[in-house]
């Protein structure tokens, strides 16, 4: 079998409080915590996926930068996208200003400087959260379709709902991107 082997950067964006970091522990460790700590400036995390085909492998090594959506760090932000081939846009489905931003900001941010032909995912999270939603799955696809997401999940980092899904359908399309017949 025939291996290929890559590695992605890959930027995790959104309003601060949506939950990137819980989703980026949730794929990475398995694991979910109640209490909020906000991310300063970046942090940084490698996880190493294997996705095997009928007669090829790819190993592909996922560098996730979890950036501060807190307003203080927009003017550092620009050189953490440097090198960038992909992005997760993250919302939570229960405020949604969070929604609002991802176009305003988030995603006209990430085509700016990150590098050209990369691949986003548009996530709705916190869909444990049901019963307080404010921006409907059906938004969501709208948005998602409206800005040529390669893909749009809802997901959960508390319960893992979706979570390895957004990952997945992320690292196909950038591979896909570079030339692979995924």
């Amino acid at each position: 079998m025939d291996v290929k082997e890559f590695v992605f950067k890959i930027a995790v964006l959104g309003s601060a409080g949506v939950g990137k970091t819980s989703l980026i522990n949730r794929y990475v460790d398995r694991m979910f915590t109640e209490d909020y700590k906000p991310t300063l400036g970046a942090s940084i995390i490698a996880k190493d996926v294997v996705i095997e085909k009928t007669d090829i492998r790819y190993a592909v090594r996922l560098v996730l930068w979890d950036l501060a959506g807190q307003e203080k760090y927009e003017s550092v932000r620009p050189m953490y996208f440097q090198g960038c081939v992909g992005a997760i846009l993250v919302y939570d489905v229960t405020r949604a200003p969070s929604f609002n931003e991802i176009e305003e900001k988030w995603l006209n941010d990430f085509k700016q400087y990150a590098l050209p032909n990369s691949s986003y995912i548009l996530i709705g999270n916190k869909i444990d959260l049901d019963n307080i939603r404010k921006v409907e799955t059906g938004k969501g696809q709208k948005l998602a379709d409206s800005i040529n997401s390669a893909a749009f999940i809802e997901t959960s980092a508390k319960t893992g709902e979706n979570v390895d899904e957004c990952f997945t359908k992320l690292v196909n399309s950038v591979l896909r991107i570079v030339g692979e017949d995924v």
